[in-house]
């Protein structure tokens, strides 16, 4: 179970799709960043846009932001993903310039396990397929939940329009209370017959 947690927090939302980035599939596979890219372009024909693409400069950046700024992290996983972020990326010998992580949607990693055959990779794709899952799962109760405020919110938003006419009515009977005591408590004038 603590593996599964630990995977789930190497999953983000990234163009609107959950993916895990190269560097983390790496270390979760015990291999090289590099090596694994290289498997990866050895068969790139596997991995169709949809199940794996690099983020842009400034997709990275927002990631590394997110880490590092996340509250919700333990302060473990922050302290460990800093570095490997900078550790991680890999260096080009004509100048030295940083080569963007690809990201793997969940179709992505599942179709690494074809291309990484060792017996840790194959356990670690189910690991990495059960954290998928338990994501989804954990959205969808979140999606229902939303669904539920929202009928609530609803609710009362009917029920406030109801109190305040209620509120009205009562305000338009005292209202007419007041105006009918005034009538017969009002100085009378003109004849006055004795009875």
């Amino acid at each position: 179970m603590q593996i599964i947690k630990s995977i789930q927090s190497r999953i983000y939302s990234i163009r609107g799709e959950r993916v895990m980035l190269d560097f983390d599939l790496a270390l979760l596979y015990e291999v090289e960043t590099k090596v694994l890219n290289q498997a990866v372009k050895r068969n790139i024909e596997r991995f169709p846009d949809d199940f794996m693409f690099k983020l842009t400069n400034e997709e990275f950046e927002n990631l590394r932001f997110q880490i590092e700024n996340n509250q919700n992290m333990s302060s473990q996983i922050v302290a460990t993903y800093t570095p490997n972020l900078k550790s991680q990326i890999v260096t080009s010998s004509w100048g030295g310039t940083r080569k963007l992580p690809y990201a793997f949607t969940e179709q992505g990693v599942a179709m690494l396990s074809g291309v990484l055959r060792s017996e840790r990779a194959i356990n670690m794709n189910i690991a990495i397929m059960r954290a998928f899952v338990d994501v989804r799962k954990i959205l969808l109760k979140q999606s229902n939940i939303n669904e539920q405020l929202l009928e609530i919110k609803e609710r009362l938003g009917e029920h406030d329009v109801q109190l305040n006419e209620l509120y009205d009515a009562m305000d338009n009977m005292l209202d007419e209370k007041i105006a009918q005591l005034k009538w017969k408590d009002r100085e009378r004038i003109g004849f006055k017959i004795k009875e």
